[in-house]
């Protein structure tokens, strides 16, 4: 029944004992819906046939609209031609989204949108909570590209109806719905170790009504040490995932849909393994972590200047990160009647994190489920009535090798929401479309360690938001958005990867939610070759979480008294030159308020232009992608930094590191040719001009006013030049 999904399993099982490296994309044709089904002959070629099922036929007819906000997609033929391996390739550089890297050791990479903080962004897949807390800030960059249909990405505070607490917005990664029986599988390889594999298996039963997705990606890279200071500017990393998604219509009224996944990663950082450190140690990441002794060397590098070469004890600088998730959801979808439909969701994840920063060991696991009912009312042509209610329950528990100590405080904590919500779909005119949504959420929060008596935080909040859009004719519509939203403080990550000293365990003081108000309008212009979207946003949050410390070196989780905002500018166009050739131009302009750069670890993007070409004819396509960051004085975001220590330990004044960010280029490519229809081959180069803040001159190794070593005096690329090559082979 699954004729060339067997094919696809037969290759994964290959893979596991396979030194070949490859990364799946998918075809060329997208699935336009859910359920949409085609008819095909292994034999010979027959006149295909459309199969609706019934998410599609609700989707068609409007009746599961959720909202009608501005909203960017990445669509699979974008992530395939910008090479994107994961999650955080795909959707760099997208309007509005910044992935920052904030470590040049661990990696932790945030998903910044309209200039909001990475933990204030809620990743959701097929449109269900899948990340607890700590999942936003590791692992983030091993969410794979394979098997996707679309990424879509929505901005504002409450930007899902069922995610209010992403007052940046929400990232809804869309899996692929099987419409036929196939298989077909990428490979790669590149410099600094880039390598990949992809596996994409679908199946759909003779009757039309199982669809089966099977995905299978396996990527990794090397570390990177372009100063050649024997301590890497960018760390190794080692993903792994799979994924399976059923579907089955069990009437034609009613359908259920599963999906399992699973995602590894393992992040090496710091000594470069291929040498040989003080302690006679760096062959592997387990024998360097084994060596910790607790006893520090008296000088890290040669002269005590982070440009020279490393003389400490491997540990001393390592960072160790491995993750694993299992993800599980299922949903029922049931049309009552020609009025009524319900969908009853659940899903679950157990994100877990075992870690080794510079002597300091942290392990954490964060189970997390979630449950909603949600009923659909199409009252007539101009209402659809959407009401339910939904329940999240976190909990994470943690260890650490400072719990021996009689004054440590531990971070683990319970967090519960309950909420109902309601929304109104209302085509007012032809030309009119307003959206009123409003939620109540019953939020509890409690760091459960002994010293913590109480629940920090026990709030009833109420979230409203409104989405208007006016199409004032063929060519232009407006759209206007405005909400609130709200999150809970919980997770040391916070703006920092704060376990980095926590001997003496975390110290909280964090009572309220952090509450967010925003407005975003867009104008956006389709013409029949031209289009193009101006937009304006702004965010306002109280109660904004800070990660500081205390008088004695503890890490603090605090709040800021005064409000913060943050208001983004962007401009978008496309145009298509020929049928075959078109161009796009992305201006962006983001500004801060001093309340919100004090609160940011590393300094984010305050301009960016973005343009990129695509070029396609007589099975060749030309890719390019050209980005532009803007100059920053990186002294507004509390960058004070130097060089060198003396022999004593204190700063040399000399040493300062600049507080000025240039701007920059980078500029990438890839050039495809399909030989046949199954076959494609590729090759491209990332980062063509080799542009990283190492080559001008700036470590992000740094020591502070106080003489401790750090690792996030970052502002540009950490990795240079990197050239690919690979194939495509669809079955």
């Amino acid at each position: 029944m699954f004729n060339r999904t067997s094919i696809a399993l037969a290759i994964f099982c290959a893979m596991q004992t396979s030194s070949v490296v490859a990364q799946q994309q998918e075809k060329d044709t997208r699935a336009n819906t859910d359920d949409q089904l085609q008819a095909l002959n292994e034999k010979q070629p027959i006149e295909k046939m459309t199969v609706q099922g019934v998410r599609q036929r609700l989707e068609k007819a409007g009746t599961l609209s959720d909202s009608i906000m501005k909203t960017e997609v990445v669509s699979s033929e974008l992530m395939n031609s910008k090479n994107a391996v994961n999650l955080t390739e795909a959707i760099n550089n997208t309007p509005g989204v910044r992935v920052s890297n904030e470590c040049s050791m661990c990696g932790v990479k945030r998903i910044m949108l309209n200039g909001l903080r990475g933990e204030q962004t809620t990743i959701l897949v097929d449109g269900l909570p899948v990340h607890a807390m700590i999942a936003g800030y590791y692992a983030v960059d091993a969410i794979p590209t394979t098997g996707l249909d679309r990424i879509e990405v929505a901005r504002g505070a409450g930007a899902s109806l069922i995610a209010p607490e992403a007052i940046g917005g929400t990232i809804n990664v869309i899996t692929k719905t099987a419409t036929e029986n196939s298989a077909s599988i990428d490979a790669s390889i590149g410099e600094n170790g880039n390598r990949k594999v992809g596996i994409l298996g679908t199946g759909v039963s003779d009757d039309g009504r199982t669809r089966a997705t099977l995905t299978a990606q396996y990527d990794d890279r090397d570390q990177l040490d372009e100063d050649n200071n024997l301590v890497n500017e960018s760390p190794s990393q080692d993903n792994r995932s799979f994924s399976l998604r059923l579907s089955q219509d069990l009437t034609d009224k009613d359908n259920v849909t599963l999906r399992y996944a699973n995602v590894q990663s393992e992040v090496f950082g710091g000594p470069m393994l291929s040498n040989t450190f003080a302690d006679g140690v760096a062959s592997s990441a387990e024998r360097v972590i084994a060596s910790f002794d607790d006893i520090p060397s008296d000088m890290l590098f040669e002269g005590g200047d982070v440009r020279n070469r490393f003389i400490g004890k491997a540990w001393e600088t390592t960072e160790w990160v491995k993750t694993q998730r299992d993800e599980l959801s299922l949903s029922w979808l049931s049309a009552l009647n020609d009025d009524w439909n319900m969908t009853l969701s659940s899903s679950y994840s157990d994100h877990t994190q075992d870690s080794f920063y510079e002597g300091f060991s942290y392990y954490a696991e964060d189970t997390m489920w979630y449950v909603d009912a949600r009923f659909n009312y199409y009252l007539n042509d101009s209402h659809l009535f959407t009401f339910g209610l939904d329940k999240r329950t976190e909990e994470m528990r943690s260890h650490s090798s400072g719990e021996s100590d009689p004054d440590y405080v531990s971070d683990a904590f319970d967090y519960d929401v309950l909420g109902i919500y309601v929304q109104n779909t209302w085509q007012a005119s032809d030309k009119l479309e307003v959206n009123i949504a409003l939620r109540f959420d019953h939020v509890q929060a409690d760091f459960i360690d002994t010293s913590k008596p109480g629940k920090e935080i026990d709030q009833h909040i109420v979230a409203p938001r409104i989405d208007m859009s006016y199409q004032h004719n063929d060519e232009w519509v407006s759209r206007l958005s405005a909400g609130k939203g709200y999150r809970a403080p919980l997770s040391f990550f916070e703006t920092d990867h704060g376990v980095l000293d926590a001997s003496q365990g975390f110290e909280i003081d964090v009572n309220h939610l952090e509450r967010s108000r925003s407005a975003t309008y867009a104008l956006s212009y389709t013409g029949e070759r031209l289009s193009g979207t101006s937009a304006i946003a702004w965010t306002q949050v109280d109660h904004l979480a800070k990660l500081t410390e205390t008088s004695t070196g503890v890490p603090l989780l605090t709040q800021l008294n005064s409000s913060a905002s943050v208001t983004t500018a962007d401009l978008s166009l496309g145009y298509a030159l020929t049928d075959n050739f078109s161009i796009n131009l992305t201006a962006e302009h983001f500004m801060y308020s001093d309340q919100f750069k004090k609160s940011y670890a590393i300094a984010p993007v305050e301009k960016r232009l973005t343009f990129y070409t695509d070029w396609d004819i007589n099975g060749w396509e030309l890719f390019t992608n050209l980005v532009w960051i803007g100059a920053r004085n990186l002294s507004d975001y509390g960058y004070d930094g130097y060089n060198q220590v003396s022999s004593d330990g204190n700063i040399v004044a000399s040493s300062k590191k600049s507080t000025h960010a240039p701007s920059y280029w980078t500029f990438d490519f890839k050039l495809s040719k399909a030989i046949n229809d199954s076959i494609t081959l590729y090759a491209g180069v990332n980062n063509l001009f080799d542009y990283t803040q190492v080559n001008e001159g700036e470590s992000p190794l740094f020591y502070d006013k106080n003489g401790d070593f750090d690792v996030a005096y970052i502002w540009g690329p950490l990795r240079g030049r990197e050239a690919y090559t690979g194939v495509q082979v669809t079955f």
